[in-house]
């Protein structure tokens, strides 16, 4: 197996949590005394030149995100940490908050500083009740060691941090709709422009960054933007990924690996190959609302580039095999029932057309349907593709466009044989 330098779980040890003690003893916090005897813009650039990408999934580039924030403006401003991870395949976040919590107050604070936000909010999903207790229990000790709180390691700079858990539904990990939960509004997207960066919280300037995202940061500050680039093997890449992989493998870790891994290597060596001796017919690549890939692409390296133009997205790194008896019309027909459920019901693209796209696929699976459906289907695909208010029903097609893209000889078959082909 390769080895990779741990960063993000070099504290991680099964059924353990590391706090402020052990953190410190590994290098914690001097990412954060480095920043702070740095002025907030040669921190913001350090951070961008890193080439630092979004670690939530739409990998949107960290730095250049904080250029848009008025970090130099005085007043009300926000930094809001975006732990709402509700996406079927992803558990990234959750694995890192049991495991070492300080890492992501660290990064909130000297992404704070950077931005010169005196208040920061952690929106965590409600199910995650333990994550949300140990980044307290980090809260409190942060504050008493005086990482935390006025003027912290007497730089002058004040920084509160608040655990806010969230009531759920999978909408509240687009950002606006989490800006409009945190206030205890509907969690309903905001429309675009403005952006955050200019109206966010409370109406205030507000930055939204991802647990992993900002777990990095201190990294990049405390070790300097060219050694996060060398942590990848893609040219494109910068730094170490949280990959969860999940599905019909022999094993199921959370683990820390280069940004360029290769899907092989993620199944084969850490998953310990598909289980019961039998070959991979397709995975999601980076969580649920990914585009299918197959067992010919399991050499494409794992980074943003790469995966998307092999015709999928990198996503979370979320990886979800499928083994070779799985029916995709099947497969594909239960992740559209979930992001059908989870429209906020806002836009008629997400709020109707996604339950018609159940319908069709349940059609098509129970052997039911005519090539009229089936086009009708096709016809639904551009309809809510780029048209719905936010990225919900985008995402929520990617797996229905790759399954008529590569499997659609299964799915006309199912038609053809009026029912599911792999079923006796």
């Amino acid at each position: 197996m390769t080895d990779t330098p741990q960063v993000l779980f070099k504290n991680r040890r099964p059924g353990e949590t590391a706090f402020l003690a052990e953190y410190q003893r590994s290098g914690g916090y001097e990412g954060l005394r480095k920043a702070v005897k740095m002025t907030p813009a040669e921190v913001r650039e350090t951070v961008k030149e890193s080439g630092l990408r979004g670690r939530g999934g739409a990998g949107f580039p960290t730095g250049l995100k904080w250029t848009f924030f008025p970090a130099d403006q005085l007043g009300e401003k926000y930094l809001v940490c975006n732990g709402d991870e509700m996406e079927p395949g992803t558990y990234k976040d959750r694995e890192l908050l049991l495991a070492d919590p300080h890492q992501l107050i660290e990064g909130m604070l000297v992404a704070a500083y950077a931005l010169q936000t005196p208040v920061a909010y952690v929106f965590i999903r409600y199910a995650y009740e333990r994550c949300a207790q140990n980044l307290e229990r980090a809260i409190a000790e942060a504050r008493q060691a005086g990482f935390l709180g006025r003027d912290i390691l007497g730089s002058g700079f004040a920084c509160e941090i608040f655990v806010h858990r969230s009531a759920g539904r999978y909408i509240c990990g687009e950002e606006t709709a989490l800006l409009n939960a945190l206030e205890g509004l509907r969690a309903n997207p905001r429309s675009k422009p403005p952006f955050p960066a200019v109206r966010g919280l409370f109406g205030k300037p507000t930055t939204v960054n991802n647990v992993e995202t900002l777990a990095n940061v201190q990294h990049i500050i405390a070790h300097g933007a060219d050694w996060f680039r060398g942590l990848a093997r893609t040219e494109s890449g910068a730094g170490t990924k949280l990959y969860g992989l999940s599905g019909h493998l022999n094993q199921t870790p959370c683990l820390e690996a280069p940004i360029g891994i290769t899907l092989r290597e993620l199944i084969q060596e850490h998953g310990g190959g598909v289980w019961q001796g039998r070959k991979m017919k397709a995975c999601l690549p980076g969580g649920a609302s990914t585009p299918f890939m197959t067992a010919g692409q399991l050499d494409v390296p794992m980074d943003f580039d790469t995966i998307e133009k092999a015709g999928s997205r990198f996503g979370t790194g979320g990886v979800t095999v499928f083994d070779e008896t799985t029916c995709m019309v099947e497969a594909t027909l239960n992740l559209n029932n979930f992001f059908a459920r989870e429209s906020c019901g806002w836009c008629t693209p997400c709020r109707d057309g996604l339950p018609f796209v159940s319908w069709l696929l349940r059609q098509i699976e129970t052997g039911k349907a005519t090539m009229d459906d089936l086009q009708t289907l096709r016809d639904q695909l551009r309809n809510i593709t780029g048209t719905s208010f936010c990225a919900l029903a985008q995402g929520a097609v990617g797996p229905i466009e790759s399954l008529l893209r590569l499997f659609g000889d299964e799915v006309e078959d199912h038609i053809k044989r009026g029912r599911c082909p792999l079923k006796s």
